[in-house]
């Protein structure tokens, strides 16, 4: 697993060990960064269900000025910790071990709102349309702001959303799918 593309492009990130957590792999990341990017000029992301931190870290890379990182497992957030200093970027990150309902409970009370938003959860236990009907409500989400969902392929979610218009949603594999859903402007 590595950084594809930027500043850091080609330093190898460690994995999550065991099963638990699947890395996004580095064709589903091109591609969803030449949907969302390819690169930014500035800006924060939120990375729920990190794992690896490889898409927050990606995102900093291609430019966002800022990321935070989310997960609730203790070698997740370790291994997040790891890839941070590995690319000396403590200082534009900030790590949590937190369920991801209260951390955006958490961010909303710090008035945070993000540019970009990742959802890789465990495949089967997304709640996708919870999850960013709940960020929506927290204002957490800036205007044309995107929020990226990874999925299993079979499980693609449908947000009926008034204030999200969908970007892309396409299957890789037959196994990963992802989804892509842009803020409208009001």
């Amino acid at each position: 697993m590595r950084v594809i593309a930027g500043t850091y492009k080609g330093r190898r990130l460690k994995a999550v060990p065991g099963v638990s957590t699947r890395p996004t792999t580095d064709k589903v990341k091109e591609a969803v960064f030449q949907v969302i990017g390819p690169y930014f000029q500035g800006g924060t992301c939120l990375d729920l269900f990190a794992g690896s931190g490889s898409l927050g870290l990606e995102a900093i890379s291609r430019g966002m000025d800022r990321a935070i990182f989310v997960d609730q497992h203790p070698k997740a957030v370790q291994v997040i910790k790891q890839n941070v200093a590995q690319l000396n970027l403590e200082s534009e990150v900030e790590v949590f071990r937190a369920d991801a309902y209260r951390a955006l409970g958490a961010a909303a009370k710090r008035g945070l709102s993000f540019d970009l938003i990742f959802l890789d959860p465990p495949y089967g236990k997304g709640q996708y349309e919870k999850l960013v009907s709940h960020a929506l409500e927290l204002h957490l989400l800036t205007e044309d702001g995107i929020i990226y969902c990874e999925h299993a392929a079979m499980e693609t979610p449908l947000l009926n959303l008034d204030e999200l218009a969908l970007l892309k949603q396409e299957n890789y594999g037959g196994t990963i799918g992802i989804s892509i859903y842009q803020r409208r402007k009001l």
